[in-house]
């Protein structure tokens, strides 16, 4: 097949999205497809991101920094100009990821060739107006996420609850499609005494957070565990509010942003994975936690609750419910055998959730999404 990848952001700025895209494109290398990607540029003048990735070559369009958040690039340019880079590759699909604003033009370029869409639901974005001190523009985000939805030929939903969500807009032709956990990489194996020793050198017990530190991801929750006996907070990941949150979490050890095999080193190191955030459509750490054998305690909306089996990887607390975050981690820290036996049950939950299972199932919804597409041609063409 010949698919264009459009992202809402790419590298070098590595989120979710970001990540899931390397799998999948890595994938259809294997596969033997042809890949065009169109993503905002690094920086105004694009002078630091790759110009290919996996040999497929990477288009990119000028970008300005997100107020606020500048490892964040909002792509510039216009419906025109998308649909000139589709129309030069003619794709058989177009994959957007977590589109929304260059998502939106590659939806609406896409509609306007004719070429099938598949538009993958990443990202909670209408949420976040609350966050950033604009509740007032929560509703107009979610008719900009129901024009995107509408238009595309098909939607992917990561969980259950992102499922219902958009169902509850109204939005039609919604899959379910989650995300692979690399269980070779993220594996109990991991595990590493010296940097345990290095961050907990009394034998205290680790609870970790990994991710961006951002308003959305709701860190600062984690202040109710600070003085809980025994224990060490570590805060795996780099974000605008990192000095805030340093201040607010003064015992905490920040080790900045991880990835790879030092990132799977430390979260085989944790004895319990904590996420507060309320706004996860999936959550791509707390599998990563459960393949490295480590209980997770998280907030039960969003993708977690897909995630989490309670009472027996971990444990879910009522949003809002600070208290119940902190009793629960007191469960799980203050008893090794649960907590190891949780650990256990984890591991084994996500055996068989690796990225080649799911992309696969992800190439068979570009296939629908073609089907889809010439069936609705063929009856315009009659009408």
């Amino acid at each position: 097949m010949r698919i264009a990848v459009v992202a809402e952001s790419f590298l070098p700025h590595m989120n979710g999205v970001t990540h899931s895209l390397l799998q999948v494109i890595a994938h259809l290398r294997r596969r033997g497809d042809d890949v065009s990607i169109i993503a905002p540029a690094s920086s105004w003048l694009d002078d630091e991101a790759p110009p290919a990735l996996e040999g497929f070559p990477v288009h990119r369009l000028p970008s300005i920094p997100l107020r606020g958040y500048p490892n964040v690039r909002v792509a510039a340019g216009t419906v025109a100009r998308v649909r000139r880079l589709l129309a030069d590759f003619a794709p058989d699909v177009v994959h957007v990821a977590s589109p929304f604003i260059l998502g939106w033009r590659a939806v609406q370029a896409a509609h306007q060739l004719g070429i099938p869409s598949v538009s993958v639901y990443q990202t909670e974005i209408p949420a976040y107006a609350a966050r950033y001190g604009l509740p007032w523009l929560e509703q107009l985000l979610w008719q900009r996420v129901e024009n995107i939805h509408d238009l595309s030929t098909l939607t992917l939903a990561p969980s259950s609850f992102a499922l219902e969500q958009l169902h509850g807009r109204g939005i039609r032709r919604v899959h379910l499609w989650r995300r692979g956990v690399d269980t070779t990489r993220f594996t109990p194996g991991k595990y590493d005494a010296a940097w345990r020793a290095s961050v907990a050198p009394h034998g205290e017990r680790i609870i970790g957070y990994v991710g961006r530190l951002a308003a959305e991801k709701q860190v600062e929750d984690l202040a109710v565990l600070a003085d809980i006996p025994n224990t060490r907070l570590v805060v795996v990941g780099s974000g605008p509010l990192k000095q805030a949150l340093q201040a607010r979490l003064p015992g905490a050890c920040f080790t900045g942003f991880q990835t790879g095999e030092q990132l799977a080193r430390t979260m085989a190191s944790l004895d319990l994975f904590v996420h507060p955030g309320e706004s996860e459509t999936f959550c791509q750490t707390i599998q990563e936690a459960h393949a490295s054998g480590v209980p997770v305690v998280a907030v039960g909306r969003g993708g977690p609750l897909d995630l989490v089996v309670p009472s027996r990887t971990g444990w879910t607390y009522t949003p809002g419910r600070l208290d119940e975050l902190r009793s629960r981690v007191l469960d799980l820290v203050g008893d090794d055998t649960k907590r190891r036996a949780f650990g256990r049950a984890a591991c084994e939950a996500v055996q068989g959730r690796t990225w080649p299972v799911l992309c696969e199932q992800l190439t068979g919804y570009y296939a629908k999404a073609a089907e889809i597409k010439r069936r609705s041609l063929n009856v315009q063409a009659h009408d």
